[in-house]
């Protein structure tokens, strides 16, 4: 058993339980005949006779779904909390571009992992061109600290995706505050049911919320959750500047999918534990990474600082076309990119050419399929992929 789990951490008298909250979370004050979560505002424009105050002026600054969902993450982000605010991003990397663009200037220095999302390197070229220093370490070992001297900001994304690395979050934000860098912490994989960056000491906690916090496959999102107003009134202006904003619909089906978060987030994290047991025992299977497991190498620092290990699991097969075979055998599996959904999917992550991963490299990420169901048809088509590749 997770010896961190939200079972044994929740007892009564110290606040709400992580269902309570979401399925409360970011609910307005009730209404007679109005309906508990309000939906979608579709508006360009608001009625503004006379000097523009208030909380809502014009689309594209503020919009009351996006309200109700900010506050709704906000709350999961730091429940005992009061002040956390949150700012919502039509995608994860438009919440990932606004903290850095919006906290960094030319001649700062910035610290990124190698092994985060692929996209990242994108930042790193856009970065540059505005005078930035762009540093990289790995995520193992806490070896951003090595190049952490002098930089105005530190990113962390732990666990790492695709390879599940975990750095410690605690240790790396006392080290960045005591040399004056801020610290962002990329939490997509973990969503903060798993793990609460601000909680941990972080100044910005991230995500792309298109993964596990919708998990329905069905809505792109991002957010950005902070402490500081000056730093969250910064990450707000970006949004309004570039534009980078969510639909009404989309915010309403992200409020709406939170609802069932712990529900699906407790299901895909014990099946993904149960699958990355039977996958440790398979003689096709190589480099598996899951934090939860005992044995994995950031098992360690993962159950100090998480409280659901999440429900990607990664590993290696032989080569390409086993890998590719495997995949092709699944039935209850899509081949996807993405991850955190309540169908299970999984990719050979190295088709992308972004990742420093071998080439029968599988991320798979566990759904909410019955376990028996979900590891038969694993194991069948691992068998399979085997026989047909050899």
């Amino acid at each position: 058993m997770n010896p961190l789990s939200p079972q044994e951490q929740h007892h009564p008298g110290e606040g709400p339980g992580d269902g309570t909250l979401a399925v409360r979370a970011g609910l307005p004050e009730p209404v007679k005949h109005e309906p508990t979560l309000p939906g979608p505002v579709f508006a360009a424009h608001f009625h503004l006779p006379g000097e523009p105050t208030g909380p809502y002026t014009y689309g594209r600054d503020e919009n009351p779904t996006w309200t109700h969902l900010e506050r709704a993450i906000g709350t999961l982000e730091a429940p005992a909390e009061a002040g956390v605010e949150t700012v919502v991003f039509a995608s994860g990397m438009a919440a990932i571009s606004a903290v850095l663009l919006s906290q960094l200037s030319a001649g700062d220095a910035v610290v990124l992992p190698t092994d985060g999302y692929q996209a990242l390197p994108l930042l790193h070229e856009q970065l540059r061109a505005y005078g930035i220093e762009v540093r990289t370490a790995p995520t193992g070992g806490d070896a951003q600290l090595d190049v952490l001297d002098g930089a105005k900001l530190l990113w962390i994304e732990t666990p790492s995706n695709p390879g599940l690395d975990v750095c410690d979050i605690r240790r790396l934000v006392r080290v960045a505050h005591a040399g004056g860098a801020l610290v962002a912490v990329d939490n997509t994989l973990a969503t903060p049911l798993g793990q609460r960056p601000l909680e941990l000491g972080a100044d910005f906690s991230v995500a792309s919320d298109t993964k596990g916090m919708t998990g329905h496959g069905d809505v792109l999102l991002g957010h950005v959750s902070c402490r500081d107003p000056r730093r969250a009134a910064e990450v707000r202006r970006w949004r309004k500047i570039v534009g980078a904003i969510p639909g009404p619909m989309e915010a309403w089906l992200a409020h709406r999918s939170l609802a069932t978060l712990q529900l699906r987030i407790d299901r895909q994290c014990a099946t993904a534990l149960e699958l990355a047991r039977v996958l440790a025992e398979h003689p096709d299977v190589s480099g598996l990474r899951y934090p939860g497991l005992p044995e994995d190498p950031s098992h360690a620092i993962a159950s100090r600082q998480m409280r659901r290990f999440g429900s990607v699991v990664s590993f290696e097969l032989a080569d390409r076309a086993r890998a590719e075979r495997f995949l092709d055998e699944l039935r209850l599996v899509d081949d996807a990119t993405s991850f955190g959904g309540v169908r299970s999917s999984a990719e050979r992550r190295g088709r992308w050419g972004g990742d420093a991963v071998a080439e029968g490299f599988v991320r798979f990420s566990v759904g909410a399929e019955d376990p028996e169901d979900l590891i038969t048809d694993v194991l069948r088509a691992l068998d399979a992929a085997r026989k047909a590749v050899g």
